[in-house]
């Protein structure tokens, strides 16, 4: 058996080759639904994947197989260069990609102290950073409200850089749902709000509880009704000259000033 590091002596993967382009489907969201798969892309993505224990396949150049000989693991394909142009949404395909088993359904897990909760949020590279904070921070959940990214799109994973495998990544379509669950669950549920009436460096109190920050939509902001809903409304304030910020640096700052005061002594 050729070891996965070495040069296959079969022919390479093309992007016909059926598996390349059952696979290929998986960029799309309608492939991934009907599949129960998709596509985790670069060495961080493949890494996390692979502990998760979720892989079910991994495709390679041989380029790539030479950078990240420590991820050939399991079934693992050798495809051309063009093949996995045809597996990447990216400009320049890193060389390796794993089909992935769908992730578990999430659930905010019970005693969460720290849950982030973006609304509406469209943009996958927005949905994978705030991810990706939220796992760096220390956050229990990721809870996807509304009318949102799917978090198995190849843009949110690469975004999250691994993260959506260390954390639940919960969904809910209904919002306002979502933000009585969370209420329900003990979390106080705060709300970014340019005028808010706390502003975020006179909530250290507040923040000391169990929370679950809402974070608008990029283009409209958190809804009126949800920053109703919420316990408090809280002001990021800006002193320079910048009008406002956009969702993945707002969720930023006020999960780490929730993690910081969570952490403190």
């Amino acid at each position: 058996m050729t070891h996965p590091t070495e040069r296959p002596a079969d022919p390479l993967f093309t992007e016909r080759t059926p598996r390349v382009v059952s696979a290929s489907k998986l960029l799309r969201a309608a492939g991934r639904r009907k599949a129960g798969l998709f596509l985790a892309e670069g060495s961080n993505a493949v890494t996390s994947a692979l502990a998760a224990g979720l892989v079910d396949e991994i495709f390679v150049t041989e380029d790539g197989a030479a950078r990240y000989p420590d991820l050939l693991t399991g079934r693992v394909a050798y495809v051309t260069d063009r093949a996995m142009r045809g597996l990447s949404d990216t400009v320049t395909p890193p060389g390796i990609v794993a089909v992935c088993r769908a992730l578990p359904e999430g659930r905010v897990p019970d005693g969460a102290r720290l849950v982030a909760v973006p609304v509406d949020v469209a943009e996958p590279g927005n949905a994978g950073t705030v991810i990706r904070v939220a796992d760096a921070v220390g956050a229990d959940a990721v809870l996807l409200a509304g009318d949102a990214v799917d978090p198995m799109n190849g843009k949110v994973v690469r975004a999250s850089a691994g993260s959506v495998f260390h954390l639940p990544v919960v969904q809910e379509r209904d919002a306002s749902a979502a933000i009585a669950q969370l209420k329900e669950s003990g979390l106080t549920v705060l709300a970014t709000a340019a005028d808010g009436e706390v502003s975020l460096d006179d909530a250290d109190e507040m923040l000391a509880a169990p929370t679950a920050w809402l974070f608008g939509n990029e283009a409209h902001g958190l809804p009126r009704g949800l920053q109703a809903a919420a316990d408090h409304r809280i002001a990021i304030p800006i002193r320079g000259r910048a009008e406002s910020l956009n969702l993945a640096t707002a969720a930023s700052i006020c999960l780490y000033a929730s993690s910081r005061v969570h952490h403190r002594g």
